[in-house]
């Protein structure tokens, strides 16, 4: 017989023995065909759970490996607010060493100016709900290439500038690549500086603008008190060169007190006229209002993040009298620090602004921190300092949350701009 006669006749009987029949024309028992179907099931049965066990896994890790390209924040986003937390010690800590970076100014290397303990830097803030991813520096300097990073405010948002420069120079080889652009040492009275980062061809820049708005010498025939004004409906003249940055961060308040402004005789005044009644709190609201009428015309949320950072609380224990008394530890209790009339203002108009616009709320964390001001460590200790911060410190956990933002980590519903880093 051939072997086409013998296949065929083997799946006839093959057949025959599968047919419904079968169990009731032929001597097998009943019992047999009932093992033949419960035996047949279970196999089935089994592949299917070892194709479930193999298969979902790699499927759940295939979804986990393309969501962490999205997102690199640990927690639930619905549930995750990364300005409310403690701080928490992590011998991780510091990020850099400031004697090894050129950009920070002497006068905030407190450990370089002798201060002994260093418990101050290593501290790092944790969120209740979720967890500020540890910073990727070369997923940064990536993520940076060929744009700008800009600065604008006061010497707290160039303590903020000079942590970042610092915190990413960490992680190349080659530190002479990074250098300020026109050969500037990094001083307060420099209105602009710039970093640049030769090998990915990025600049961060900062623009000293303490108050955003315009400050002129006084018009004429004003009072005799009045030495200069700020003038609320205009902003600084040097904002034309904020426009075409990519990620653009502001802060301003610190100057906003009686000291620097009525203590200088300097007043108010929108169009031409002065505004000698109005108090500090509305000048600082009609100011904001300008800025933001400023980005929502100049900015082009297609291309610029825009961040605005919030107050920075002092710890100072007598401030007329420029004593502080810096603690070694971080605060216990917030002591009211955690909350600033600055602050929300800043969320009162960002709320109504339609270019999106990320508030870094830092004050409430920052209020505990009394242990990590400068104090009497600075380039000048016979003036205390409890406003300004020591590097490593502070400023360096601002940052590890700006660049959260940025790899859209920590994104808001409103702070959608953000979005175009994710995938670069």
């Amino acid at each position: 017989m051939s072997s086409f006669s013998r296949s065929v006749s083997f799946k006839q009987r093959a057949a025959s023995i599968n047919s419904p029949g079968f169990c009731r024309k032929t001597w097998v028992p009943r019992l047999f065909c009932a093992l033949i179907v419960i035996g047949s099931l279970v196999s089935f049965f089994f592949v299917i759970g070892c194709g479930y066990l193999y298969v979902l896994p790699n499927l759940t890790h295939t979804f986990h490996d393309h969501a962490d390209r999205f997102s690199n924040f640990s927690g639930s986003e619905d549930t995750c607010d990364v300005y409310n937390g403690n701080w928490v010690l992590d011998d991780s800590y510091p990020l850099y060493n400031a004697s090894e970076c050129p950009f920070v100014e002497q006068g905030f290397n407190c450990l370089d100016n002798g201060r002994t303990d260093n418990d101050y830097i290593k501290w790092r803030w944790k969120p209740k709900n979720c967890a500020i991813p540890k910073v990727n520096v070369q997923l940064v300097l990536e993520i940076l290439r060929n744009k700008r990073v800009v600065f604008v405010g006061d010497s707290m948002s160039r303590t903020q500038w000079e942590s970042l420069i610092c915190l990413l120079m960490n992680g190349l080889e080659d530190k002479n690549s990074v250098y300020e652009v026109n050969g500037n040492k990094i001083t307060k009275q420099i209105r602009f500086l710039g970093v640049r980062f030769s090998s990915f061809n990025f600049t961060i820049e900062f623009y000293r603008s303490v108050f955003l708005v315009q400050h002129y010498w006084a018009p004429k025939h004003v009072p005799r008190r009045v030495r200069s004004t700020l003038k609320l409906d205009k902003l600084d003249d040097i904002s034309r060169e904020w426009i075409d940055s990519d990620v653009l961060i502001f802060n301003s308040g610190q100057w906003w007190i009686p000291g620097k402004i009525f203590g200088m005789g300097c007043y108010f005044q929108v169009g031409n006229s002065l505004k000698l009644g109005m108090p500090i709190a509305s000048a600082f609201r009609r100011a904001l209002s300008t800025w933001s009428s400023w980005v929502e015309s100049m900015i082009n949320p297609k291309r610029t993040q825009v961040f605005f950072r919030t107050f920075e609380p002092s710890h100072w224990r007598n401030l007329t009298l420029r004593q502080c008394n810096v603690t070694k530890f971080p605060l216990l209790e917030a002591g009211g620090k955690d909350s600033s009339s600055f602050s929300d203002a800043v969320f009162e108009v960002v709320n109504n602004m339609t270019v999106p616009v990320t508030v870094l709320h830092i004050t409430p964390m920052s209020a505990f921190r009394s242990d990590a001001h400068v104090g009497t460590w600075s380039d000048r200790p016979s003036l205390s300092d409890c406003s300004h911060w020591c590097l490593p410190g502070v400023p360096d956990v601002w940052n590890e949350i700006v660049i959260s933002y940025l790899l859209g980590s920590n994104e808001p519903a409103s702070t959608s701009a953000s979005t175009r880093f994710k995938n670069v």
